[in-house]
């Protein structure tokens, strides 16, 4: 069944506002955590941003690609002007960029694979997620400014796609209540 034709039950307003202030919550405190080196190849964003990639996978999961959009967007305009007053402009902007095209591009992809095993859609879309977001961010971040931003974006993408791996586990886990609907 395509995407298209499937029915997804609709997002609460309070389901929605938890999932923008979970989106929120990542994404300022990795902006945030982005500015701590913990070695010369690490930040401790690094460690925290990956929980993104999970919480768009479960309400993609559940609520379908449209829902999960609509939490990203919201996530990112919120994320972006929180970001701006506890992290540089320039951290704020990266981050938004970043963010907003790793987001969609998980989401289209774990859309293309809900149907295959279930560990294949959020692990190859969180990776994606995961490569694109680092790219985009720590070169528009960092670029030029003198930080060794290639050691620390090598660095941070190997956490990444190791806490990615990790997530696969909390997601097999809160998949029980994310069943597809009975109309579906």
């Amino acid at each position: 069944m395509s995407t298209a034709a499937r029915r997804f039950p609709a997002m609460s307003r309070t389901q929605f506002g938890i999932a923008v202030l979970c989106m929120l919550l990542v994404v300022v405190g990795s902006n945030i955590l982005v500015q701590v080196p913990l070695n010369d190849w690490l930040t401790w964003g690094g460690l925290s941003y990956p929980v993104a990639f999970l919480v768009t996978d479960l309400l993609n999961r559940r609520f379908g690609p449209a829902a999960a959009r609509r939490v990203a967007w919201c996530g990112f305009a919120a994320a972006l002007i929180v970001s701006v007053w506890v992290a540089s402009p320039r951290i704020a902007l990266a981050s938004g960029l970043a963010y907003i095209c790793a987001q969609l591009a998980d989401i289209q992809v774990f859309d293309r694979m809900r149907d295959q095993r279930w560990w294949r859609a959020p692990l190859v879309s969180g990776t994606l997620g995961a490569m694109l977001d680092t790219a985009v961010f720590f070169s528009v971040a960092f670029a030029a400014t003198g930080a060794p931003w290639v050691t620390w974006m090598l660095g941070d993408l190997a956490v990444k796609l190791a806490v990615n791996v990790s997530m696969l586990a909390p997601f097999r886990a809160l998949m029980w209540n994310l069943a597809k609907p009975a109309n579906a």
